[in-house]
C-alpha cells in the first residue's frame, strides 16, 4: 500500500509536471484544510494576477506519509516546484534538493523571523518561513481578579511571578500554571520559555554548537526552577500523568489553572484561547526569566521562536524563476494576512498587517517579535537529549532525582550528541 501512494504521488506529478509550461506546482499538507482556504485562494489569484498564462496547482498531500512521498518524489526528479516543510530537522533534510533563496529573495528576507529552522549547514536559507513556532504564557484574566490581582498587568519579573501564584495557593483552587508532563513536553517548554530571558545571545550560540552544558550554572538554575515551582505548589494535582494535547489547553479554558506555557503555532494560541474563552478575558506575556533580574535580562522582552513551516524551491523545477515567485507570494504580507486572521497561525514575516484582527494578544506577541526574538532553546536540543529530559524532568518532579544527578545524565547524552 506504501508504494503505491509514493508511485501514485510520482505519477500525479508526472501529469502535472513544470515540464509542461508556466505551470508551478506546490505540494503542501493543509491544501484541503477549510480554515486555510482562503490563504491558498488569495496565494494562487495573485500568482496568476502578476503572471498572465501560468497557473499555480497546489495539490494537498497526506501529513502522515509526507517526507516519505517527498523525499521519493524528488530523487526521482518528479517533485513539484515548491516544497512545503516543516521547520528544523524535516526542512534541513531536503536542502540538498533545493536551490538556496539569498540571492533570490533579498528584499523579502530581512522582514522574516524563525529563519535559523531552514537554514542549511552552508548558512544559506533555504526555505522561506511563512508561520512561527513558539512559545508565550497565555493567562485567565477573569481568574487574576477574582485573586486580588490586577488582570491588565501580568507579571514581568520572577518575583512579580511568584506573588501571582502565592495569591492562587492562598485561594487553593485554581492552580496558579497548567501542567501537563505526561509525555515530557511540558518540560520542554519550561525550558525555552525560561531559556527565553535567562540566557544570553552568546550562551544560545554555545547552547547549539554543544558548548554550554546541562550541568553549567544558566542551564543547571533552570532546572532548579522546575523544581522550586514544583515544590512551591505552582502546578495542580497529578500534572506528571496528565497529557498536553489537547488535555492541559482544554482544563486552561475551563478554569482549572490561570497560567498555561502556550504556542505560537496552529493550536493552544491566542485565537484558540480567545475564540472559546472570550478576547477580553485572555492576556499573554513573556515568561520572566528565573534567574536575571528584568533590569538585567539582554534587550526588550521578546519570545522564544523558530520557523513553524515554510516554502523552497526544488533545483530540479524546470521554472525556478516562475517558483520563486510562488514561494515570494506565498510569504508575503498580503496574503499571509488571510492565514492569520483565519487560523491563528503568527507570521514569520513582520510586515503582516494584523490591525484588522481584534486582537490585542496578538497585537503584543507582533510587537515583540518585532523588537526580540530568540531561539526555542529545546528545538535546538537533540532528540536523544529531550528524550532524557522527558525522563529527567519527571524524576524531578517526583523528588526522584537531584539536580544533579538530572544535569549529569543530560550532559551524558549531550557528549554523545553534538561535538565539543
Amino acid at each position: 500500500m506504501q508504494k503505491l501512494k509514493i508511485l501514485t504521488a510520482i505519477a500525479t506529478m508526472v501529469v502535472a509536471s513544470p515540464a509542461l509550461a508556466q505551470e508551478i506546482t506546490v505540494w503542501d499538507v493543509n491544501v484541503d484544510d477549510a480554515a486555510h482556504a482562503t490563504y491558498y485562494d488569495h496565494a494562487k489569484a495573485a500568482f496568476e494576477a502578476a503572471h498572465p498564462g501560468a497557473t499555480l496547482n497546489l495539490l494537498s498531500q497526506p501529513d502522515a506519509e509526507y517526507y516519505t512521498l517527498l523525499g521519493t518524489a524528488l530523487a526521482s526528479k518528479a517533485g513539484p516546484d515548491v516544497i512545503w516543510a516543516n521547520g528544523g530537522a524535516q526542512a534541513k533534510a531536503l536542502v540538498g534538493g533545493l536551490i538556496p533563496l539569498d540571492d533570490k529573495l533579498p528584499d523579502l528576507i530581512p522582514k522574516l523571523v524563525g529563519k535559523s529552522a531552514f537554514t542549511g549547514p552552508d548558512g544559506k536559507l533555504y526555505f522561506i518561513p511563512t508561520t512561527l513556532q513558539g512559545h508565550v504564557v497565555y493567562y485567565n484574566k477573569a481568574l487574576y481578579k477574582a485573586a486580588g490581582l490586577d488582570p491588565e498587568k501580568p507579571p514581568t519579573s520572577w518575583a512579580e511571578l511568584t506573588k501571582v501564584c502565592d495569591a492562587f495557593k492562598a485561594q487553593g483552587k485554581p492552580a496558579c500554571f497548567m501542567m501537563a508532563n505526561k509525555e515530557g513536553y511540558n518540560a520542554e517548554f519550561f525550558l525555552s520559555e525560561a531559556a527565553n530571558q535567562s540566557l544570553t545571545a552568546q550562551q544560545q550560540a554555545d547552547w547549539l554548537a554543544g558548548k554550554l552544558h546541562w550541568s553549567d550554572p544558566p542551564i543547571k538554575a533552570i532546572l532548579q526552577a522546575w523544581v522550586d515551582t514544583a515544590k512551591n505548589g505552582w502546578y495542580q494535582e497529578g500534572g506528571n500523568s496528565q497529557t498536553m494535547f489537547m488535555d492541559e489547553f482544554a482544563l486552561f479554558e475551563q478554569g482549572v489553572g490561570a497560567n498555561v506555557m502556550g504556542l505560537l503555532s496552529n493550536v493552544a494560541h491566542w485565537k484558540q484561547f480567545e475564540t472559546n474563552m472570550g478576547v477580553e478575558k485572555v492576556g499573554v506575556y513573556p515568561m520572566p526569566s528565573p534567574t536575571v533580574a528584568a533590569d538585567q535580562h539582554e534587550g526588550a522582552p521578546g519570545v522564544p521562536l523558530d520557523g513553524g513551516v515554510g516554502y523552497g524551491v526544488n533545483k530540479d523545477s524546470a521554472n525556478i524563476d516562475l517558483a520563486v515567485d510562488a514561494v515570494r507570494i506565498l510569504a508575503s504580507p498580503e496574503v499571509l494576512s488571510y492565514l492569520v486572521n483565519d487560523t491563528g497561525s503568527v507570521p514569520a514575516n513582520t510586515e503582516v498587517n494584523t490591525s484588522g484582527i481584534d486582537s490585542p494578544g496578538l497585537k503584543q506577541i507582533m510587537g515583540w517579535l518585532a523588537t526580540r526574538a530568540v531561539p526555542t532553546t529545546h528545538a535546538n536540543s537533540s532528540a536523544a537529549e529531550l528524550d532524557e529530559w522527558h525522563h529527567q524532568s519527571q524524576l524531578l518532579f517526583n523528588g526522584e532525582a537531584t539536580v544533579d544527578q538530572a544535569a549529569a545524565a543530560l550532559d551524558k547524552v549531550q557528549a554523545e550528541a553534538k561535538p565539543q
